[in-house]
């Protein structure tokens, strides 16, 4: 196959990752841009050269010339617009999270396995070289058996607003937006475990915090503060069937001291930490080490995972070859990120039955 032509459904903010990167992948060209706002579409195709620009997705799906989609929409999108695209023969690369209840993520699979189409999870940390470089050290047996994981994702004042406070466009809160990043992640390089049960927790105490002032946060475009009907924090405790755990909290607003992201992985023969700084715990010797591996970047480079993930994703357009983010993963964490909420809401642990694709409550 040549040169891919891609259509990128949704101009906001994340799609410039998307843009930039294919910008710079020689067998990618950005062909279609489409946007309800037919002005930032249309800036968008002038800065980045697409040939077309739409505002209906349904007519960039009808293109013929187009052979894959980026989508970078409101949650509530992604799962009908993946199915439409799928049907249309085309590609997909949907951003995180793949949708916003399992049903959904069944939905979308099952149109992934009908059309044979391809279809990756923008699960980006994944393609951090660091996360890449751990799991080399955990396949070859470095750490061991992990049998427990922490993540955070703490933000002091961080509610961007706008769609992602609105539940019904959102699907949640922290959790969903950000929380979904470390707990994947931490899900990926714990080798995939099956969940057994997820005790969690939603708060909703401080709401958006629109009255802090000098301290500057990330905005949505449609920003407006008098609208707030997600969680300002969660947490919970993922017991899988193999016997590991992962803790996790997240908080879009928090009295915290400062924002803070953590993953911590631990097994049986080490330990390793990926955020704030990649730090790998050995024993040797009789000895403890803290092994600093010496690298570009010692955290999280979110424009190299882009370019990474992007580069992937053309690739396996090309090649027919699986993505290492495919919609079976992004199910998975649905099934999580939904059990979270469900517990949440019902005050239960909720067991899964290994059995059946969807969460049941004992």
């Amino acid at each position: 196959m040549g040169t891919l032509n891609i259509g990128v459904i949704g101009a906001g903010s994340i799609s410039e990752h998307h843009l930039q990167s294919y910008q710079k992948n020689t067998q990618a060209v950005i062909y279609a841009i489409c946007d309800l706002n037919e002005a930032r579409a249309q800036a968008k195709a002038a800065k980045y050269g697409a040939a077309k620009v739409y505002t209906d997705y349904h007519e960039l799906l009808a293109d013929p010339d187009v052979d894959a989609v980026s989508i970078c929409t409101w949650n509530n999108t992604h799962a009908e617009i993946s199915i439409a695209a799928l049907r249309a023969g085309k590609n997909v690369l949907v951003e995180k999270p793949l949708c916003r209840t399992v049903e959904e993520a069944l939905n979308v699979q099952q149109a992934v396995r009908e059309t044979g189409k391809l279809l990756q999870v923008g699960f980006v940390r994944r393609y951090d070289a660091n996360a890449q470089l751990i799991r080399q050290f955990i396949e070859n047996g470095e750490l061991g058996d992990i049998y427990f994981a922490k993540a955070s994702s703490i933000r002091r004042l961080g509610n961007p607003g706008g769609w992602f406070a609105d539940q019904d466009r959102s699907g949640g809160g922290p959790l969903i937006d950000i929380g979904v990043h470390v707990i994947d992640l931490c899900w990926y390089l714990m080798g995939r475990p099956k969940v057994a049960s997820i005790t969690g927790n939603t708060y909703r105490k401080l709401g958006n915090r629109s009255n802090v002032k000098n301290l500057s946060f990330y905005k949505a475009a449609d920003y407006d503060a008098s609208k707030n009907t997600v969680e300002d924090m969660a947490n919970a405790v993922i017991r899988f069937e193999n016997g590991a755990s992962l803790m996790v909290d997240v908080s879009f607003t928090l009295h915290a001291k400062q924002d803070e992201t953590v993953v911590k992985l631990f097994g049986d023969k080490g330990g390793v930490e990926l955020e704030p700084a990649v730090t790998i715990v050995a024993e040797k010797h009789n000895t403890i080490l803290n092994v600093v591996p010496q690298t570009d970047h010692k955290a999280l480079n979110v424009t190299a995972a882009f370019q990474n993930e992007i580069n992937h994703f053309v690739d396996c357009c090309q090649t027919g070859s699986m993505p290492i983010s495919p919609v079976e993963d992004g199910l998975e964490i649905m099934k999580i990120l939904c059990g979270i909420y469900e517990s949440a809401e019902k005050g239960i642990e909720i067991r899964f039955d290994g059995s059946r694709e969807e969460v049941v409550s004992p």
